[in-house]
């Protein structure tokens, strides 16, 4: 793992489930300071987080998009619109949602093949700018999954977004925080990085990352995302 950074970034989750214990802990160990708000008031979340994440700060949702460098979003989809829009204005936000039929309800909005749930978080949120990320490795895997750089075999996370500039700095923070970044296009490229297409729950390095995103096409989920499109 990378050494523990001086006077490093903070990094925001908005989401107290699995995946933002995970993320938090990751960032916690790779030097950056960590807030966490979820649903709950944080004194609700905060032996949870005291525990499973030692060293982060649980807090509410606003004071976490008001204090934070980096927002992730680690929230279930279908409550994304409770994300607190203006307090993001000018914000780095990673989207690590998922739309789950169980937890979201049968939503056509979140499942439909034209467009990506990342680019409808980019609509919500048009004075953020919003890089996909941490959505398609399950949570056990990213908890075990860190290595060192030039470690062989290390894992890969895949990325994507509008900004070539944001996707840059997501590089360098998916590589701080242990694996390999892998850029898979623009929000609108990030359907591959969903539930349906191989990648997703893949735990895979970077070139079988590139591998699967460039088969993306010619899968079946692929084909129906074209023929939608």
């Amino acid at each position: 793992m990378p050494e523990r950074l001086e006077n490093a970034a903070t990094i925001g989750i908005l989401g107290a489930g699995k995946v933002g214990t995970v993320l938090g802990r990751l960032f916690i160990a790779a030097g950056y300071r960590v807030l966490i708000a979820s649903s709950k008031p944080p004194e609700k979340i905060a032996l949870t987080i005291e525990v499973l994440v030692p060293g982060a700060v649980a807090t509410t949702a606003e004071e976490v998009a008001r204090n934070s460098d980096f927002v992730i979003l680690a929230l279930p989809l279908g409550k994304y619109r409770s994300i607190p829009v203006p307090l993001l204005a000018g914000k780095l936000v990673l989207d690590a949602m998922n739309y789950w039929w169980e937890i979201d309800g049968h939503r056509d909005d979140l499942n439909d093949p034209r467009v990506s749930t990342s680019e409808l978080v980019q609509e919500l949120l048009p004075a953020s700018t919003v890089i996909k990320a941490f959505n398609h490795m399950g949570y056990h895997d990213l908890d075990e999954g860190p290595a060192a750089v030039g470690t062989p075999g290390r894992k890969a996370i895949a990325i994507a977004g509008d900004s070539p500039e944001a996707l840059d700095v997501v590089s360098g923070l998916v590589d701080a925080v242990g694996f390999d970044p892998v850029v898979a296009g623009t929000l609108r490229d990030s359907i591959a990085l969903q539930p349906g297409a191989a990648l997703f729950g893949a735990n895979f390095t970077a070139d079988a990352v590139r591998e699967a995103l460039e088969a993306f096409p010619e899968s079946e989920r692929g084909r129906e995302v074209a023929a939608a499109r």
